[in-house]
């Protein structure tokens, strides 16, 4: 899987792990930070949420012009690093509930948006022409899935980085993670709590060692304290963008070649430093199909990631609201990376046993299977018999997933490339759409009987007993995986692959924008989120799936002609 491929893959996989675990981290509290800090509505969240996530994917449509036609590729990202840095560093800056603060947090998120749009698609770009080299273009649909994988390595670490840093501020304050009291002190604050809510937050308010009787004064403590914790869990994507820095500075020699846009190949070859061979010269027609393949493609991962991206959101709310917040027995390996980390390690082991061709190779495989196996026990039985989870730790499953089965996805396609049979990538985008479809069918059973979420609010939250299983979230996000990874490393080659020349930049950041205006939709199912059952909510994101999966699949003929032609 990782070998024969160009240097330049790993630097820039790299460069961008580090980006992304920043940005995940951010990410994976920023729902909570809101609300708690501010009092927003589900309604409000989903607004700020929805806008941040399309400007942080529809930006690198402009930061691909910027690449594309006046300062190149590596310049470009080098800016984007920068300004996101500024953004970062503010949203980390503990500030009041004002308007002040109110600003401070818009200008943050603005920033990242503007510093993500010149850094993201131009570093897809710089991996695809990696792949323009008719060494490596045989490869290009497997150095994106590892290129994929990668960002998902630093996500896997961002909600526990994020729970960890929030967790042990918020312990110097006495106090430790309550997900009801946040909600219920700004019902208090302002005058709308429940008699249920109000005995509830009384209760929660003793079990934090809280003997007083000003308990709208607790309230305002504790969301101060929360809020000011999640702050300082913003701060970890500062120290994550230094890193990807020196990385991407450092080592800039290996993708150096790579890094020349169609319109700096035109200049070289106009003042006769390099040859015109090196240009691909496409007549209009051909750049009119291959842009026309490229919208239909755009057009239907809008629906994938307005599903995908409710992790940030709703599922998020349903963590927090109807999901069990403690875990005994076996169910404990995956809410603790002590444990989830030697799984990783053995399962590679493993694979490497299968692929490894020589004896020696297969022995040390053996071994780190049992290295894996005995800190797994070690860590297990670590554990606490009773583990309290956050409602953001969630978020690690979808990257912990995409680590574990990535290579074995590979394989597969491998396998079938082999016998001529490896479905070209919009054919594989379809197949992720209806896997995606199936995902929220499963959670659409987990949800049936539970109160819708207003009826939740007025009674102060669902009792204990009555919460759902976590493996019912852990299910769907690990059926989600799976249509990531049919769907998203795939689409990236693709636009990789079949991009005119001179606007492949333009091109990954016409990809970004689709999946911006998907992640805008997201919000859609957030300002739903209130009256209605909550099967309703998942049924919706289930008719979408299916209805862009069939108009995919019958503009399949012209996208497989496209793509075996590019």
């Amino acid at each position: 899987m990782f070998k024969n491929q160009p240097k330049g893959l790993y630097v820039l996989a790299l460069a961008n792990m580090g980006e992304r675990f920043g940005y995940y981290t951010m990410l994976a509290i920023f729902v909570l930070f809101m609300q708690v800090k501010f009092g927003f509505t589900e309604a409000q969240t989903s607004t700020i949420f929805g806008g941040f996530l399309a400007l942080v994917y529809f930006l690198p449509l402009f930061g691909g012009i910027i690449a594309d036609r006046l300062l190149g590729y590596g310049k470009t990202i080098t800016l984007g690093i920068v300004i996101m840095f500024a953004g970062y560093l503010l949203l980390a800056m503990p500030s009041g509930t004002d308007t002040t603060a109110t600003i401070i947090m818009f200008s943050a998120l603005s920033l990242i948006a503007i510093g993500t749009g010149c850094f993201k698609g131009n570093v897809q770009a710089l991996v695809g022409n990696l792949y323009d080299d008719p060494k490596y273009a045989k490869s290009r649909d497997l150095a994106f899935s590892i290129f994929y994988m990668c960002i998902n390595i630093g996500a896997f670490f961002a909600p526990s980085a994020a729970s960890a840093i929030s967790g042990y501020f918020l312990g110097k304050d006495g106090l430790h993670l309550e997900s009801n009291i946040p909600a219920l002190a700004h019902q208090l604050i302002n005058g709308t709590i429940t008699s249920d809510g109000l005995t509830k937050l009384t209760d929660l308010a003793a079990q934090q060692g809280f003997t007083g009787t000003d308990l709208a004064g607790f309230g305002q403590h504790y969301i101060t304290s929360l809020s000011t914790s999640y702050n300082y869990g913003f701060g970890v994507a500062c120290l994550s963008l230094v890193v990807s820095m020196l990385i991407f500075f450092l080592f800039r020699k290996t993708y150096a070649k790579a890094n020349v846009t169609e319109s700096e190949k035109v200049k070289n070859v106009a003042a006769g430093k390099t040859d015109k061979s090196e240009l691909v010269e496409l007549t209009p027609k051909q750049t009119k199909e291959r842009l026309v393949a490229l919208g239909l493609v755009f057009l239907v991962v809008i629906f994938f990631w307005m599903a995908f991206h409710q992790n940030g959101l709703t599922l998020t709310f349903f963590a927090r609201d109807y999901t069990a917040n403690t875990v005994t027995g076996l169910g404990r390996i995956g809410f603790s990376l002590l444990t989830l980390l030697p799984i990783a390690v053995a399962f590679y082991g493993l694979i490497n046993v299968f692929s490894s061709k020589t004896s020696r190779g297969k022995l040390v495989s053996v071994g780190v299977i049992a290295i894996g196996a005995i800190f797994e026990v070690i860590a297990y039985n670590s554990l606490d018999k009773t583990m309290h989870i956050t409602p953001q730790i969630f978020q690690q499953f979808n990257p912990f997933f995409i680590v574990c089965i990535t290579p074995i996805t590979v394989a597969m396609f491998a396998s079938l490339a082999k016998r001529g049979r490896e479905p070209l990538a919009p054919r594989k985008i379809g197949y992720g759409m209806l896997i995606a479809a199936i995902a929220f069918m499963l959670l659409t059973f987990g949800s049936l009987g539970l109160p819708t979420p207003d009826a939740a609010k007025a009674m102060g939250g669902i009792a204990d007993n009555n919460l759902v299983s976590p493996g019912w979230l852990v299910s769907t996000y690990f059926i989600l995986t799976i249509a990531e990874l049919f769907l998203s490393p795939m689409g990236i080659s693709f636009v990789s692959k079949v991009a005119p020349p001179k606007y492949k930049g333009l091109a990954q950041g016409g990809w970004l924008a689709a999946t911006a205006v998907g992640s805008y939709l997201v919000a859609i199912i957030g300002y739903l989120w209130g009256s209605l059952d909550l099967w309703i909510l998942w049924t919706i994101l289930i008719a979408l799936c299916l209805v862009s999966a069939a108009f995919l699949f019958s503009q399949m003929k012209k996208l497989e002609r496209i793509t075996r032609e590019s």
